[in-house]
């Protein structure tokens, strides 16, 4: 008895493991994608964006650009277009070394992160929680050109109902493939069960 009590109890173990690693974690609200693409880096952009855990700062214009020694990308026309600045998100300050390098081509809405100066940038007039997309295309480069590291960037704001955030993915989407930790952790509980079975089972019969 006290061995089915055992078994079941690493069971109950793996059990909980396995629901914990397919619950999906929680995602930014908006998401940039730099990838190469032939001989071009495109960015690309979409989600939403809550303003309320933000301050208003100013009015202007900006254009697609990228900016990695200030953690800065912006997305959407290459050729400067309305924009309202806020600040107050917390987050990296560099994704590399490279200077401010402008957009060939864009398209969409203006969407910038600045993470050296915490400055968020959206479309004139944008309304809170409204979708956004935008694209941009970097003739004839490279991150290594940019002096960008690849890698997940992500910049909060908020808190409560009102927590938000901002993903930079240079390089394409984070691997699903499990990392070697969470890997071993949700091994765990299989082996011993298998070393239960193999090894103790026999004592019972």
């Amino acid at each position: 008895m006290a061995f089915m009590k055992w078994v079941a109890g690493a069971a109950a173990l793996g059990a909980a493991m396995l629901v914990s690693l397919f619950t999906p974690s929680a995602q930014a609200a908006y998401i940039v994608a730099l990838t190469q693409q032939g001989s071009n880096v495109v960015a690309t952009g979409s989600g939403t964006i809550d303003l309320a855990g933000l301050s208003s700062y100013a009015v202007g214009t900006d254009r697609a650009n990228v900016a990695p020694f200030g953690g800065g990308i912006a997305t959407g026309p290459a050729t400067p277009v309305p924009m309202d600045l806020y600040t107050g998100v917390t987050g990296p300050t560099s994704f590399g070394s490279g200077g401010e390098t402008l957009a060939s081509s864009g398209s969409g809405d203006i969407v910038a992160l600045y993470g050296l100066s915490q400055f968020l940038e959206v479309p004139a007039g944008y309304a809170s929680g409204n979708p956004l997309s935008d694209t941009a295309t970097y003739d004839n480069q490279t991150f290594a050109s940019f002096d960008a590291t690849p890698g997940t960037y992500v910049w909060t704001w908020g808190s409560g109902a009102d927590a938000d955030s901002f993903m930079l993915q240079i390089g394409g989407p984070a691997s699903s493939v499990p990392e070697p930790a969470t890997a071993l952790l949700f091994g765990i509980p299989l082996a011993v069960l298998v070393l239960a079975r193999r090894n103790l089972t026999p004592k019972f019969r």
